[in-house]
């Protein structure tokens, strides 16, 4: 869920921690890492979802907030984990980073669009992939030449590319609301991220 074109602050902080609140899970904990690290900065856009897992006979949820303020890209992350050693009770972890919006060098949409040939369709699922140059994926394969009978060694070939931040949303799993809205996030954060690359 996102904010839905509200352009006063207060109404889309508003909008936010109560999206936040309507996951139902651990409000106050997610609300409170998300308004600490916005340190008081004004709220633009924003998409929160909500994703359980499955670990082998238990469902552990996990809930991520990204926030887009007027200079930065907030991500923050909040599990929840049985008790352990350290700590007997259960508990929450809510890991938060803030990327200047200068730093952002690519935001990656890909929308899957099913049955095509009939014409504008909502996409019925998206991925955004955020790249800030923190974490950098190389892809390498066996190069090769033309000739087909070739035996020499002709080193690797490769791409690396800037893989910091992924979300995938599906219309089947959230809703086609949920799609519509991370897509609106995206076209917000590429606006304000255009001059960078």
């Amino acid at each position: 869920m996102r904010n839905s074109g509200l352009f006063d602050p207060a109404s889309v902080a508003a909008a936010l921690r109560a999206a936040i609140e309507h996951t139902g899970y651990y409000p106050e904990v997610v609300s409170d890492g998300v308004n600490a690290a916005l340190a008081g900065e004004e709220v633009i856009s924003w998409y929160v979802h909500h994703e359980p897992t499955i670990e082998r006979d238990e469902v552990r949820r996990h809930i991520t907030v990204v926030v887009l303020t007027p200079s930065r890209l907030i991500l923050a992350h909040t599990d929840e984990h049985a008790g352990d050693d350290l700590l007997p009770a259960p508990y929450t972890s809510t890991s938060t980073e803030a990327i200047a919006l200068s730093s952002v060098r690519s935001v990656v949409v890909t929308r899957m669009v099913a049955n095509p040939t009939s014409g504008p369709q909502p996409a019925a699922e998206a991925v955004v992939t955020i790249g800030w140059g923190a974490v950098s994926r190389i892809d390498l394969e066996p190069a090769g030449c033309a000739d087909p009978h070739c035996e020499a060694d002709h080193g690797y070939t490769g791409v690396l590319a800037s893989d910091d931040f992924t979300l995938r949303v599906s219309a089947a799993a959230e809703g086609p609301d949920a799609v519509n809205s991370l897509l609106s996030f995206a076209g917000a954060l590429s606006a304000a991220t255009q001059g960078n690359r």
